[in-house]
């Protein structure tokens, strides 16, 4: 069955065509199919009719939208369907932020083309016939698994591609080409604004398998310094190779990066769990010494926390985000640290209560586990050897759940024993949340916490 977004751009496409015009697919939908992946993004550009026309030819066919007049770009109300006409554009300003946009519906395909950052997202395709434009070597870069830029002028005009070019890199598996490295590399990303940055971050921490490809084509740019200059003072930051045989704090924080990829379908904050993947050992580049011949990081999960927070807020002001990942950062040792230890219920009981997210937190244990392989380590045989940890951890987990599913102790509760509300409440109601944790019944709470009431004014 055709897709109704497809079905509808069939439909421009024909309409277009009975005025002389043509339309073609363009930029990732176009990549994307010859690939073979799926896009659910479909983009359209039509050419050879004028704006008032294509604009009547929508009408025809819909409520038309007008997703950005200046970029000559709509749509139809109930369809994912862009709809534009070809444009040039060049930059004005620093950063991403301005640009002259000239719209020219007769401007032809290969200069609308050009004005694309990638060859791989130059590719035209006529909607009607499925004959494939390709004016820049797309195709062939595709073949070979490359990121290669259209034009050296126009691509150095938007230094996001920087970031593009290591995210798509990411994403699809490719190596950018060198003299696109070596344009990006003298690209000046400060003014760029941080909710671009973030969203080129986001694709490649969400979509790539190995989102660490994105950090090491910056580090080959030289191009970690702006955004994340945190993540990049971990080069070269030794570890004790009994623990760390993989290598320094980079190499191992790359590692866990990869290896949460393989679990974020199974977290409840999919992002932020890779924030936390990649910011977990940000302390370690301050914390890290040598004592008696021997490296130590101690307490570098709580000296790590002012370094995350300035990293996450260069790039969100997303309050719960932040508190996310700087509580996961803090508790990222504990869960193996108990286990090897063999620690009872109530150790765990209580870290699971401090945790913002206990089972995202078991996942970013297991990524960090694992993200300590060697060059020469099984990864298979690492799994095996988790197998013991990680049952104990859900098997704790799974009583936790239970236990907080009991009904809690309230302030309403403590007022129908008798009690005035007061300062007390708070350290009574704490008490009980103890004994709940604990698995102690409700009523056996509520005796605790008027007990402790009652001690408390005794002593006052």
């Amino acid at each position: 069955m055709e897709d109704r977004n497809i079905g509808m751009a069939r439909a421009v496409a024909e309409a277009v065509a009975r005025e002389g015009g043509r339309t073609y697919y363009v930029g990732g939908f176009v990549r994307d199919r010859v690939l073979g992946r799926e896009s659910k993004d479909i983009d359209i550009e039509v050419h050879g009719v004028p704006a008032r026309t294509l604009e009547a030819i929508l009408d025809s066919l819909g409520e038309r939208l007008e997703l950005g007049v200046s970029f000559g770009i709509m749509g139809l109300r109930h369809y994912d369907l862009d709809i534009a006409m070809p444009r040039c554009e060049t930059a004005t300003g620093r950063g991403h932020r301005d640009f002259a946009v000239s719209v020219d519906p007769f401007l032809g395909a290969e200069k609308a083309a050009r004005r694309r950052d990638f060859t791989i997202n130059a590719l035209m395709q006529d909607v009607l016939t499925g004959e494939v434009l390709d004016f820049f070597g797309g195709l062939e870069d595709l073949r070979r698994g490359r990121i290669r830029h259209v034009d050296d002028k126009s691509y150095v005009e938007d230094p996001l591609r920087a970031l593009r070019a290591a995210q798509f890199a990411a994403r699809f598996g490719f190596a950018v080409a060198e003299e696109t490295a070596e344009l990006s590399a003298g690209m000046d990303l400060a003014a760029l604004p941080g909710e671009r940055v973030a969203g080129e971050l986001e694709k490649a921490l969400l979509k790539a398998d190995k989102p660490s490809v994105f950090f090491e084509v910056l580090r080959n740019m030289r191009q970690l310094s702006v955004w994340f200059p945190e993540p990049q003072a971990l080069i070269g930051v030794l570890q004790n190779p009994v623990f760390h045989p993989e290598g320094d704090v980079w190499t191992h924080t790359m590692q866990v990066l990869d290896e949460a990829a393989r679990l974020r379908q199974a977290a409840e904050e999919p992002l932020w769990f890779m924030l936390s993947a990649l910011s977990h050992d940000l302390g370690k580049a301050v914390a890290t010494e040598e004592i008696n011949g021997v490296l130590h990081a101690y307490a570098h999960e709580k000296q790590g926390l002012p370094l995350v927070e300035r990293f996450l807020y260069r790039l969100t002001r997303e309050a719960k985000l932040i508190q996310y990942v700087l509580n996961m950062t803090q508790l990222h040792m504990k869960p193996n640290m108990l286990a090897a230890s063999g620690a009872g219920a109530k150790s765990y009981m209580k870290l699971y209560d401090s945790s913002v997210c206990p089972a995202d937190l078991l996942l970013l244990a297991k990524a960090d586990y694992l993200g300590c392989a060697g060059p020469q380590t099984d990864r298979e045989a690492l799994l095996a050897a988790y197998t013991e940890t990680e049952r104990r951890l859900r098997e704790m987990h799974a009583l936790y759940e239970v236990r907080m599913r009991e009904p809690c102790l309230m302030g309403r509760d403590l007022i129908a024993a008798g009690l005035e509300p007061g300062p007390l409440f708070t350290e009574a109601l704490a008490e009980a949340h103890k004994l709940r944790l604990a698995g102690r019944p409700r009523e056996e709470q509520l005796k605790c916490a008027l007990a402790l009431v009652r001690r408390r004014k005794k002593e006052n």
